[in-house]
């Protein structure tokens, strides 16, 4: 069993930048997948960021060059550094964890709302 926890959420003028970041009680393994979703009003939960193990990240287009992804394995956290934050990246972040082996599991955090005003 694997809890997250996001912190780091808040309000933002464009322009600014945040830094979400996501703890995890329980182990992470290499083989699963880490990533950063959102979720905006009357919209579907979209991609922002994952990395399968060690592998390349893999960036949502609309954040591409303005968010980076990182994970330090040795505290079990992830987090997610927002800059040149546009009105549009409003909405609840949230952390995952997906696991395959030894069996599947698909974790989530609660949530934390990130606001840029215009």
């Amino acid at each position: 069993q694997v809890q997250l926890v996001e912190s780091g959420g808040g309000l933002v003028e464009a322009g600014g930048s945040l830094t979400l970041s996501c703890v995890a009680s329980g182990s992470i393994h290499t083989a699963d997948t880490l990533g950063w979703y959102r979720q905006a009003p009357g919209k579907p939960r979209e991609l922002v960021a994952s990395v399968l193990g060690g592998g390349a990240i893999n960036y949502g287009d609309s954040v591409k060059g303005r968010f980076t992804f990182s994970r330090d394995n040795a505290k079990n956290s992830m987090s997610l550094q927002m800059n040149s934050l546009k009105a549009d990246d409003t909405a609840v972040y949230y952390c995952n964890v997906r696991r395959t082996w030894p069996f599947s599991a698909d974790y989530w955090g609660q949530g934390t709302q990130v606001t840029v005003s215009s």
